[in-house]
């Protein structure tokens, strides 16, 4: 998110939102929330919680946040799926030939920086799972 926009001129940020504006987007946007908290809550779930989570979805569509997690975050789904919770997913998740590039100290943070990842991959899993999320994204 952060290189993507700072690339971008404070212009073209603001085009970017004018259009979202001008074809409807926020309006489609809530009512695509609104379906789903109220799908939520007739499976009895938290409206609150579905709420606030299905608001940090479309953001993280506005903010291009989600293609760049997604790539990773279907490795870990697909791992999850067919095996659950393993012990070493970490190990499994890690590019053996870049590792392998690494010193020690670079090895080290690379590890920590991947747990990370898998752990907000994790808990995305687990919220999906929650709310039972299809795959039908919010347009930007």
């Amino acid at each position: 998110m952060e290189n993507d926009q700072a690339n971008q001129t404070l212009k073209s940020i603001a085009r970017s939102a004018k259009q979202r504006i001008k074809k409807g987007f926020w309006k489609e946007c809530e009512a695509d929330v609104r379906a789903r908290v109220e799908e939520a809550k007739k499976q009895g779930l938290n409206e609150e919680k579905a709420e606030r989570y299905f608001m940090k979805e479309a953001q993280k569509t506005v903010c291009g946040e989600k293609e760049k997690d997604d790539e990773f975050y279907l490795r870990v789904k697909e791992m999850l799926l067919s095996e659950g919770e393993t012990s070493d997913a970490i190990g499994r998740l890690t590019d053996k030939a870049y590792f392998d590039t690494l010193t020690y100290e670079e090895k080290q943070r690379y590890t920590l920086s991947l747990s990370e990842k898998y752990l907000r991959a994790l808990e995305r899993f687990r919220k999906e799972s929650e709310f039972a999320v299809t795959s039908a994204p919010v347009r930007s």
